[in-house]
């Protein structure tokens, strides 16, 4: 008779481990309670200096590619003159808010160098970026993507050195320069030269007809021609009609004088 076989033992299938999200290598730096000094010490600068620095730089250069890339996108759009957002002003002049931009992009692709060069070098490169200022003294300069990751900044400074309570901090954004426009120059007045009127020139001259001041601003006319738009000199030997510098030639009274 056959011997019993004994059915053989299943393990027990081992427990996963719960792993938690994927951290910072610097994060897993422990500050140990015993040892030498330099070693706390240095421990204690990593997690405490180190990591937020690194963490503020990686933030900081990704929202200057993203900027980088509004603007290559945007440029010469004339609703936010390549800036790739709008900034909203109050009746003061200070920043109150900002919104992307409405409009279509220029363009739908940009190449990888010219997102690097635009967020790394050149005075543009924190263009459309926003940054706080407290009147405390503490400030940052524009490295946050809109106004309202500014601000979130803003309060947690509020929160960390005034107790929660707002003491009149506000944010401020580099937008784009928009080039100005010149103002029209203004054109010199025409002369024309008269070399057979036939007449003398004191004959010349008389032409002009002056009027008192007063008496042509109260009829409407110009008070230096007269409401002639023109006047007649002599020099140099040539007779000239010069159109009136102060009407341009209507005659008319200036409206700031009228």
């Amino acid at each position: 008779m056959p011997a019993k076989r004994t059915p053989a033992r299943r393990a027990t299938p081992a427990k996963r481990r719960r792993t938690s999200a994927r951290k910072h290598p610097a994060r897993r730096v422990k500050i140990p309670r015993s040892g030498p000094i330099h070693a706390r010490l240095g421990s204690w600068l990593v997690l405490r200096v180190v990591v937020p620095m690194v963490d503020t730089h990686s933030d900081t250069v990704r929202s200057r590619k993203d900027a980088a890339i509004l603007r290559e996108t945007h440029k010469g759009c004339p609703t936010c003159h390549g800036n790739g957002q709008i900034f909203t002003k109050g009746k003061d002049g200070s920043f109150t808010g900002s919104k992307p931009c409405p409009a279509k992009p220029t363009t739908t692709k940009v190449s990888k160098w010219t997102v690097y060069k635009a967020s790394r070098f050149g005075a543009d490169r924190t263009t459309g970026l926003v940054g706080w200022s407290c009147p405390c003294g503490k400030k940052e300069k524009p490295r946050y993507r809109d106004a309202r990751e500014a601000t979130k900044a803003l309060r947690t400074h509020e929160r960390q050195k005034h107790g929660g309570k707002t003491v009149g901090g506000a944010w401020y954004a580099q937008a784009a320069n928009v080039p100005t426009q010149p103002a029209k120059q203004q054109q010199a007045p025409q002369t024309k030269v008269v070399t057979n009127s036939g007449l003398t020139d004191q004959q010349w001259v008389k032409q002009n007809k002056p009027m008192a001041p007063a008496k042509a601003i109260t009829k409407g006319l110009c008070w230096q021609c007269a409401g002639n738009g023109k006047l007649y000199s002599a020099f140099g030997g040539q007779q000239l009609i010069v159109v009136c510098s102060e009407c341009r030639g209507n005659g008319k009274a200036p409206k700031q004088a009228a």
